[in-house]
Order: structure tokens, then C-alpha cells, then sequence
């Protein structure tokens, strides 16, 4: 049987959603994030009102 682990997330960085370019800084960090090889992507965080570009990793 396999059981498959819950993914955790890691915050790489934080944008403020109101930045005058939207979530183009935190997409731009992400593709640079994925260049370097790492599986980067941008969230939304409605609560604190930012884009948070998050990484994935396998839970332990």
C-alpha cells in the first residue's frame, strides 16, 4: 500500500499585492527561483494581502 504525504509549502519571498506591476515581481522571482531549479510558484495570500511565491516540499 502507498500512502501518499501531504505536500508542505516554504515562502520563498513576499510581494505586495498592491505594487504598481500586480504579481509581475513575484512571477518574475518565481521563474527566476525555477532557472535555479527550484519548483517555485505565486499564491495569492488574501489575508495579509501579498502574492507569496512558495516552494513544495515532501513531508517527513
Amino acid at each position: 500500500m502507498t500512502i501518499a504525504l501531504p505536500a508542505q509549502r516554504t515562502v520563498l519571498a513576499r510581494f505586495p499585492a498592491g505594487h504598481p506591476r500586480g504579481s509581475w515581481p513575484a512571477d518574475e522571482y518565481a521563474a527566476a527561483q525555477g532557472a535555479q531549479g527550484t519548483d517555485a510558484h505565486v499564491v495569492m495570500d488574501l489575508a495579509s494581502d501579498q502574492f507569496l511565491v512558495v516552494a513544495n516540499t515532501t513531508a517527513q
